[in-house]
């Protein structure tokens, strides 16, 4: 068997085998999503069956993050809830088998809109606009679970999120400032503005933490088939999952996307303020004080993305370090919108 990198492909088989019913070696293993965060590869039996595997990246690995065992556990805790997530098949926490703990589930036969042009070639106008409010409506669901009851209740605090969060991202934005010696009015001016105005915080609920369009699968007519990406998820103030995904949602008419690219300023998709109603009507939750919650949002990410970027100048990454400045430059608009969201509270 050819080697992959992040795959013993002849213990990883093996173990398929023991553990997983059906599967039918010898496999082959694709890369569909690397980098720093986990890497997940499909896998294919001789059989035509399909399953995914999740895995940490091969390096850079911090103590606390790529929990294999948390992820299988929420998506397996999902499973029988309205909530759609890849069926869970099984977990390995021998490291001697590939090196790290991973997962398997199984594979999701759909699409996931990374861009307008995937987003106008795989969907047609009217199933766009269903995309946008079956996203309100699962995310809705995946905040009425009931955690104890799923056997999630203690995922993570439940009081006090966002107060912990402003507290560990201001945190990472001083450190990097250490490093770059970069001073960005706008981080520190939304921090002291979000920090004496935190909403009281409803009851708690699972909070995924990168829920985005293109983190889902999405059928041909646009509902969700699947919500992916689960190693950012605890329990806390749920406003922010719908927050942060008004960040992402980037319409026509702005001058920027958060994350360079965005699907959603093509024909076809629904606004910020239909997605804002849509989930307020099925979750029956305040929505009032979304632009507090959308400045978090756009705070948070300069925050991150300032901490990427001072590893990256600090060369801790290693590559190539060019075109950075105008990754830097995004770390400022990201600030700028984080400002004048908090300045319609």
């Amino acid at each position: 068997m050819s080697e992959i990198e992040g795959i013993d492909t002849e213990s990883v088989s093996a173990w398929f085998s023991e553990n997983i019913p059906g599967s039918a070696p010898p496999l082959t293993f694709d890369l569909v999503a690397g980098g720093r965060s986990n890497l997940t590869f499909r896998v294919t039996d001789s059989a035509g069956n399909a399953y995914v595997l999740r895995r940490p990246p091969t390096s850079h690995v911090l103590p606390t993050a790529h929990d294999m065992g948390r992820e299988y556990r929420i998506i397996s805790a999902l499973g029988p809830t309205s909530v759609p997530v890849p069926p869970a098949l099984g977990f390995c926490d021998d490291e001697s088998v590939n090196g790290r703990p991973f997962y398997v589930m199984a594979y999701v036969d759909g699409h996931i809109l990374r861009d307008g042009p995937a987003a106008e070639k795989l969907l047609p106008e009217p199933a766009r606009r269903n995309a946008g409010l079956s996203l309100a409506d699962v995310l809705a669901d995946i905040h009425a679970v009931d955690v104890d009851a799923v056997g999630l209740g203690d995922l993570g605090r439940r009081e006090g999120y966002i107060e912990r969060q402003l507290k560990r991202w201001y945190g990472q934005f001083q450190q990097s400032r250490d490093q770059t010696g970069r001073d960005i009015p706008a981080v520190d001016s939304v921090y002291d503005f979000l920090v004496t105005h935190v909403p009281a915080q409803g009851r708690a609920a699972i909070v995924h933490g990168d829920y985005r369009l293109d983190n889902t699968i999405v059928g041909d007519d646009g509902a969700v088939r699947a919500v992916l990406d689960w190693e950012l998820c605890t329990l806390g103030d749920p406003l922010a999952d719908i927050g942060l995904l008004m960040v992402y949602w980037v319409e026509p008419e702005d001058d920027f996307s958060a994350l360079g690219v965005a699907p959603t300023t093509v024909p076809g998709f629904v606004r910020r303020a239909e997605l804002i109603e849509r989930y307020g009507e099925r979750s029956g939750r305040d929505v009032s004080k979304i632009d507090f919650y959308v400045a978090f949002g756009y705070w948070k990410l300069a925050c991150i993305l300032e901490g990427v970027y001072a590893r990256y100048t600090g060369g801790a990454m290693g590559g190539d370090r060019s075109g950075f400045e105008a990754f830097a430059e995004q770390v400022g608009r990201l600030a700028d919108a984080a400002e004048e969201a908090a300045g319609r509270l």
